[in-house]
């Protein structure tokens, strides 16, 4: 017997065999311990998708809700069954919901989830299976300041850059269009203006010129929805209280005036100096001709209409703006009072339609520092001779920018309302 073994000791052939067979258990095991982390690491990765979702939906209720949480655990599970996360199986108990404080960010929503699960090999060895845990967390975070907000919140275009002029704003631009062409910009301008942000989509394009597109972002409310037109004044419409200049060489001065003014019309193809002053335009419109050279420091144009409904029981006709593109506007809001910041404010009233256009230009000698407010009409800005704003802000249904000239905004730490949470973006991001 011993013989017998020393002999297969000796024996060289077959040895390959042996040797496999000894290793065979480790390469048993590593195939099933590989099998296993990358069962592991796709339930992980599954998870983290499911509760990063769900997050997101949280903050967009939370937005839809007045910032209120009554709603967000529905949310969150409406949004674990809708996209067929609930086929992971989650631990009684889960998901796991709060809202954790944060310096940078506002409506937050964390979602915790949890799973256990039996692993095909490591059973084997294990009295239970892993859990498996991960969170995430939600909220809307500051992204810049917008100085052009389109509050339309249909299918249409909300926001147009057309013409071949160069725009420079000094700040973001943000539209409420559903479009998936929400935000546009065509032609050979070059826009400078960043952020670039809309509900709906926003086609990429060269003439954006580096801007920091957020397509698909919460819908910005209305910054002057608390502000409306004088609650009282006296009507004042008819020819006695129109301020028409056809010559252009007449002068009309009104530096004099002061609180409220109201007129039936301006029309102006001459030199018109206004005081500071809250113009009240009854019924009428606002028209610059080519020769206009119009003037105030601290005014406010509001368009407006001392009649109820119209004879048919409707709204009654607002006015609109037209500033042609020769007239030499040097026009500044006031820096305090009810209209703080405000140049031009059209009635809530007035007739709804993009097609409704309100013209803003000027020659090169312009300056309009201010608020322009259009919540139901399109405002078109259109820099043929180059136009300067200060602090200007643009709030309207629809806004373009147009024109072969250059159209600039400045924007600093000093301008009325800069900063206020009505002008700032807002953006639902994952920030844990």
């Amino acid at each position: 017997m011993l013989k017998a073994f020393k002999k297969l000791w000796n024996d060289r052939r077959g040895n390959a065999l042996v040797i496999a067979g000894a290793a065979l258990p480790l390469v048993v095991g590593a195939a099933g311990l590989a099998t296993d982390t990358i069962q592991w690491a796709l339930w992980k990765r599954q998870l983290q998708r499911a509760a990063d979702s769900a997050a997101l939906a949280g903050v967009y209720d939370r937005i839809a809700n007045d910032s209120s949480t009554s709603n967000v655990a529905t949310a969150v599970a409406d949004d674990l069954s809708r996209h067929n996360h609930t086929n992971i199986p989650l631990l009684a108990g889960y998901p796991e919901i709060d809202y954790p404080n944060g310096t940078n960010w506002t409506n937050p929503v964390r979602v915790e989830l949890a799973l256990q699960r039996t692993l095909g090999f490591s059973s084997l060895f294990m009295s239970s299976a892993p859990v498996i845990t991960t969170r995430a967390t939600a909220a809307t975070v500051a992204t810049g300041v917008y100085c052009v907000i389109s509050l339309i919140d249909t299918s249409e275009t909300g926001i147009k850059s057309t013409g071949n002029g160069d725009i420079d704003l000094g700040c973001g631009m943000i539209t409420n269009s559903t479009s998936l062409t929400a935000a546009i910009a065509t032609g050979s301008s070059e826009v400078n203006a960043t952020p670039v942000a809309a509900v709906g989509d926003i086609q990429g394009s060269n003439n954006w010129g580096g801007a920091e597109l957020l397509p698909f972002t919460v819908k910005q409310p209305d910054p002057y929805a608390d502000i409306n037109p004088p609650a009282s004044f006296t009507p004042c419409k008819g020819n006695a209280n129109r301020i028409r200049i056809n010559n252009q060489n007449d002068v009309i001065d009104r530096r004099a005036d002061t609180g409220l003014q109201c007129v039936s019309e301006i029309d102006v193809n001459g030199t018109l100096r206004l005081g500071s002053a809250t113009y009240i335009i009854d019924g009428g419109n606002f028209s610059a001709g080519a020769q206009a050279k119009i003037s105030c420091t601290g005014c406010t144009i509001i368009l407006t209409n001392s009649d109820l409904t119209d004879n048919d029981g409707g709204p009654p006709p607002i006015g609109t703006v037209s500033i042609n593109g020769g007239a030499e506007m040097i026009m500044s809001a006031p820096d305090g009072g009810d209209y703080e910041g405000i140049l031009f404010y059209q009635d809530r009233r007035a007739e709804m339609g993009s097609n409704i256009v309100n013209t803003i230009n000027g020659n090169s000698d312009s300056v309009l520092g201010g608020a322009f407010y259009f919540p139901n009409q399109q405002l078109q800005i259109n820099g043929n001779a180059g136009l300067d704003f200060d602090c200007g802000k643009f709030v309207s249904y629809v806004v373009e920018f147009a024109g072969n000239g250059s159209i600039n905004n400045t924007i600093d730490a000093t301008c009325a309302a800069g900063g206020d949470d009505g002008f700032m973006g807002r953006h639902v991001r994952l920030v844990a």
